[in-house]
C-alpha cells in the first residue's frame, strides 16, 4: 500500500436482535402484528359489541332457580326436539352439501354461478321468507305438497317440516366452508392419486375427504349451530306445537312473554352449546395443522392407494 492510498472504511457492527433503544417499539409492533396500533381500538369495539350483550344476559341468569327452570317438562321437550331435529338436518346438509360444494368448486358446468347464487340465497333471505318458500312448496296446496297430500303425506306443521326448515337455512354454511377449502387445496393430490390408478370414488374417499376434513368439521359445526338457532322459518313452515314442532328458540320466544327468567335460562343453553361447537372446531383445526407434513401425508395416501 502506498502513502496515497486511503484505508478502507470500517464497517459498523450490526446490532443484535433485541438490543438497542428501539426494543419497546419493536415489541409494540409485534403486539399489533405489524398493523397500525390505532386499529386495535375499533377491533376492541367489535369484540365489545358481541361480548357485552352476552355478559348482560349472563348477569340476569337466575342461577338459584336454574336447575328447576331447565328441568321443566316444556324445557326438556323443546331441548330434546331441537337436538333430534338439528342432528337430522345436519346429516341432510352433509349428505347433499358436500357433493354440491365439490361440484361448485371443481366442475366447469354451465350456469355454476346461477347455481351458487341459488344455494347461497338462504344466507341473505329473511327467515320468514324462507319459511313461506318452504310452505308454498311443501304445504298442502304447495307445488310439491299437493301431490304428496294425495298420497297421504303431509309435511307442513310436522317434525319433518322442522328438519327441512333447519336444513334449508343451514346448508349454505357447510357449502361455503367446503367450497372455499376445495378451491384453496386444488386438485394436485387427486391428480397424483388418479395417475396411480385409483378410481374416482377411491380418490374421493381416501384423498379428497381427508384433505377437506377440517373444513368439513367446521362447516358441520356451523350448520349444526345454525339448526339449533333456527326460528323464523320453523315458525312459519312448521308452527309451534309442543313436543312436535316447538324447538328451543320457539320455547324461548313463548316464555319471554310469560316467564322471562325461564327464557333467559333456556337461552343460556344455546350460548353454551354454541361456545362448545366453536371451541371444538378451533381445536380440531389446530390438531390438523400440527399433524404430519403434507408430503408425508401424501406419500402415505399413495401407499394406501397402491394397496
Amino acid at each position: 500500500m502506498t502513502g496515497t492510498d486511503t484505508p478502507p472504511p470500517r464497517r459498523r457492527p450490526r446490532a443484535r436482535p433485541g438490543s438497542g433503544r428501539k426494543q419497546p417499539v419493536r415489541a409494540a409492533e409485534d403486539f399489533a402484528g405489524g398493523l397500525p396500533r390505532w386499529i386495535l381500538l375499533p377491533a376492541a369495539a367489535g369484540v365489545a359489541l358481541i361480548a357485552l350483550p352476552v355478559l348482560g344476559m349472563l348477569w340476569r341468569v337466575p342461577w338459584a332457580q336454574l336447575p328447576e327452570l331447565l328441568t321443566s317438562p316444556s324445557a326438556l321437550a323443546a331441548l330434546g326436539l331441537s337436538l333430534r331435529t338439528s342432528l337430522a338436518a345436519t346429516a341432510v346438509a352433509v349428505i347433499v352439501g358436500v357433493p354440491l360444494a365439490l361440484v361448485l368448486a371443481w366442475t366447469r358446468i354451465r350456469g355454476v354461478r346461477i347455481i351458487r347464487t341459488i344455494v347461497l340465497l338462504p344466507l341473505v333471505l329473511p327467515p320468514v321468507v324462507s319459511g313461506l318458500a318452504l310452505l308454498t312448496t311443501f304445504g298442502r296446496r304447495g307445488l310439491i305438497g299437493q301431490h304428496l297430500t294425495v298420497l297421504g303425506i303431509d309435511i307442513a306443521f310436522s317434525t319433518t317440516a322442522v328438519v327441512l326448515a333447519q336444513a334449508f337455512v343451514a346448508m349454505p354454511f357447510l357449502v361455503i366452508s367446503i367450497e372455499g377449502a376445495a378451491r384453496t387445496a386444488g386438485r394436485r393430490h387427486e391428480i397424483i392419486a388418479a395417475t396411480l390408478g385409483a378410481p374416482p370414488t377411491t380418490v374421493l374417499r381416501r384423498v379428497t375427504i381427508p384433505l377437506l376434513a377440517p373444513a368439513l368439521g367446521s362447516g358441520t359445526a356451523l350448520a349444526f349451530a345454525r339448526c339449533l338457532g333456527e326460528f323464523g322459518a320453523t315458525l312459519t313452515f312448521a308452527g309451534s306445537l309442543q313436543g312436535v314442532t316447538r324447538t328451543l328458540p320457539l320455547e324461548i320466544y313463548l316464555q319471554r312473554e310469560t316467564d322471562p327468567d325461564a327464557a333467559i335460562a333456556l337461552s343460556l343453553i344455546l350460548i353454551v352449546l354454541a361456545a362448545i361447537l366453536v371451541l371444538t372446531t378451533q381445536r380440531s383445526g389446530q390438531r390438523f395443522r400440527g399433524s404430519a407434513p403434507e408430503g408425508h401425508a401424501l406419500r402415505s395416501r399413495e401407499g394406501r392407494l397402491e394397496r
